[in-house]
């Protein structure tokens, strides 16, 4: 195996690491019934941005020509990161976990192939395209074998499914655009944690006044500290971490396509620490996400490649190997 495609899985690795400590993150939230959804989304959130931006603060410091250059960039990153809670959390809370979850998780990775085709023209693979389809199969059979016990908030049917495609809608694109927004930091020349600290920190400092709305009901509450702490440090700060460090050796929309094994993680914590149960049709989702993940994995054949076809392969390292080089279009920097 060549180093490129041992740094490329690395990537991938430290990607799937990060869905399974984000996918604690409902069993955790289920310890703490009585703040809102919405509430836990965004102390989470800004509590891990935050301390992303502190960790980082002196990488920031030393990048700092570079992270002007490229502010507008920065700024939608953490425009994005402020939005995507509210609208994950909400998406679920009125249109019901399985709505939420398959259009916030599934609409990602092919968002992210869109502003990456559109914003540096390149090119899906097969490969690609058959894990970003059985996990978007494997994250509906999933979130379909869950609805029963979870639902929206009383709304008419109607109105209910249609908020709730929007707001998942919103959060994949929201998704999209702070994975996308680190990544191009990244390949401007911003080293990874300057590029992480800059994104999820500005996400946090927008996300403040939606915390202070919550500390009421913290207050109240105080035993739901210890799982806002937990939320903060594993899945947003740690589970970040290794996010950045995945997108530091592929792309975007390879990274959401992993991400789509969170719901199985979540399910199977679910089923062990909740006791939820789980029907046939769920443990094929699973299965379908698993089979999602070993496509990406897999080792690559050997193809020829002739002048008009010039494989990025060799490229892996910089997070382009499920792509082709495209004779016309702008290349990522």
């Amino acid at each position: 195996m060549s180093d490129s495609r041992r740094n490329e899985r690395a990537g991938m690795l430290a990607v799937a690491l990060t869905a399974i400590l984000w996918g604690t993150s409902g069993t955790a939230a289920a310890m703490a019934p009585a703040l809102s959804a919405v509430t836990i989304g965004a102390v989470a959130m800004c509590g891990g941005g935050l301390l992303q931006a502190s960790v980082n603060a002196r990488a920031i410091r030393r990048s700092w020509s570079q992270v002007t250059a490229q502010w507008r960039v920065a700024l939608l990153g953490g425009i994005c990161v402020m939005i995507y809670p509210l609208c994950f959390f909400g998406s679920m809370r009125v249109g019901g976990v399985a709505l939420g979850t398959v259009v916030s998780l599934a609409s990602a990775p092919l968002v992210s192939a869109v502003i990456e085709r559109v914003a540096e023209g390149r090119k899906l693979t097969p490969r690609w395209t058959v894990a970003c389809l059985l996990g978007i199969v494997g994250s509906a059979a999933l979130a379909l074998s869950r609805s029963e016990s979870s639902h929206g908030d009383a709304l008419s049917g109607n109105q209910s499914a249609a908020l709730g495609v929007g707001l998942g809608l919103l959060a994949g694109i929201t998704y999209a655009g702070l994975s996308w927004s680190m990544r191009r930091l990244m390949n401007s020349s911003v080293p990874r944690g300057a590029a992480a600290g800059t994104v999820m920190g500005l996400g946090g400092v927008l996300l403040l006044p939606i915390v202070a709305l919550g500390v009421p009901a913290m207050v109240a509450h105080p035993e739901t500290l210890g799982v806002l702490a937990y939320l903060v440090l594993v899945p947003q700060f740690l589970g970040y971490v290794l996010f950045s460090r995945g997108l530091g050796r592929i792309d975007s929309s390879t990274a959401t396509t992993i991400t789509l094994i969170e719901p199985a993680v979540a399910t199977v914590l679910a089923v062990v620490v909740l006791a939820e149960p789980i029907t046939a049709i769920g443990w094929v989702g699973i299965a379908l996400l698993v089979m999602a993940l070993l496509v990406l994995l897999a080792p690559r054949l050997p193809t020829s490649t002739g002048p008009a076809s010039i494989s990025v392969d060799s490229e892996s390292s910089t997070g382009r190997s499920t792509y082709e080089a495209v004779p016309r279009g702008r290349r990522g920097t």
